[in-house]
C-alpha cells in the first residue's frame, strides 16, 4: 500500500527547492494578509490609542502647571501617526498567525526533541513578551513626569508627536524584550549550549551588553531612563542564571545515577 506523502515531496517525505519556495511563498502571503487585516483593526483602533498616548502629555499640564501638548510639524503628520500606529497594531495583533507560519514552515525539519523545546520556548516567550510590553505601557506615563520635570514649570512641553511615539514604541519593547530574555538563556542551558558556570562567568560582559542595549533602544539621552530599563534586564539575567543552576544540577545527579548504574 503506498504511504500518502505531502503535496510536492517525495516518497522519502523530501521536499524539492522548489517545493520549499512554493511552500514559502504561501507561508509568507497568509502572514501578510493577516498584518493587513491586523493594520485595518489598527486603523479603527487608532485614535483611542492616540489619546491613550496623549494622556500623559495632557497629565503635565495639570500636574507640573505648564502648557503642554503633542506636536504635528506638517500637515500630514497626524496622518502618517495613525498609519505608523495602524500598523504596529496589525503586526501585534495578527502575531498569533505569522507566528504559526513561521513554526509550520520551520517544523518539517525540527528533531522531536527541538520541537519540544521550540513549542517551550515559543510558549513561554509570547506571554512574557506581551506582560514585559503591558509592564512598559504602564511605566511611560512616570517615565514622561520624570523626563519632563528636568524643565522649569515656566518652559512649555510642546513635544514632536512622531518623536514621543517613538519613544513610547521602543520603551515597551524594551522592556518586552528584557522579559524575555530570561527565556533565551533557560532554553541555551536546557540544549546545552550554555552552563549556569559560563552564564555567572560572563556576568560583567552581559551587564556591559544590556547597558548598551538600553542606550540604543532608549530615544532620550539621558541616565535616569537607561538605567531604569537596565536594572529589571540585570535582574532577570541573574534570575536565569539561577534556574540554569539548578538544571545543571539536576543533570549533573541524573548523570552520576546513570552512570553508577551501568558500573554496577
Amino acid at each position: 500500500m503506498a504511504t500518502r506523502t505531502k503535496k510536492g515531496a517525495s516518497r522519502d517525505g523530501k521536499m524539492s527547492l522548489g517545493s520549499h519556495l512554493v511552500e514559502l511563498r504561501k507561508r509568507l502571503f497568509r502572514a501578510a494578509a493577516g498584518i493587513i487585516l491586523g493594520s485595518i483593526a489598527g486603523w479603527i483602533a487608532s485614535e483611542y490609542i492616540l489619546n491613550a498616548l496623549r494622556a500623559p502629555i495632557t497629565q503635565l499640564a495639570v500636574d507640573q502647571n505648564r502648557n503642554a501638548a503633542l506636536n504635528f510639524t506638517d500637515i500630514t503628520g497626524a496622518f502618517d501617526l495613525r498609519i505608523q500606529i495602524a500598523i504596529t497594531v496589525g503586526i501585534v495583533i495578527s502575531s498569533p498567525v505569522w507566528l504559526y507560519q513561521i513554526w509550520a514552515f520551520l517544523v518539517p525539519g525540527l528533531t522531536k526533541k527541538e520541537k519540544a523545546y521550540s513549542v517551550g520556548f515559543v510558549g513561554a516567550s509570547i506571554p512574557l513578551f506581551l506582560l514585559g510590553c503591558y509592564a512598559g505601557w504602564l511605566v511611560v506615563p512616570h517615565i514622561v513626569e520624570l523626563l519632563t520635570s528636568f524643565a522649569t514649570s515656566q518652559d512649555s512641553a510642546i513635544i514632536s508627536a512622531r518623536g514621543y511615539y517613538d519613544f513610547v514604541l521602543k520603551l515597551v519593547l524594551a522592556v518586552g524584550i528584557a522579559f524575555v530574555l530570561p527565556v533565551f538563556i533557560v532554553l541555551l542551558n536546557f540544549v546545552g549550549v550554555l552552563s549556569a558556570a559560563s552564564i555567572i562567568k560572563s556576568w560583567r560582559i552581559a551587564i556591559l551588553v544590556i547597558v548598551l542595549f538600553t542606550a540604543i533602544a532608549t530615544p532620550a539621552a539621558d541616565v535616569v531612563s537607561m538605567f531604569l530599563l537596565a536594572i529589571p534586564m540585570v535582574f532577570l539575567y541573574f534570575a536565569a542564571y539561577g534556574v540554569a543552576w539548578i538544571h545543571d544540577r539536576r543533570a549533573a545527579k541524573a548523570a552520576a545515577r546513570l552512570e553508577t548504574e551501568l558500573a554496577a
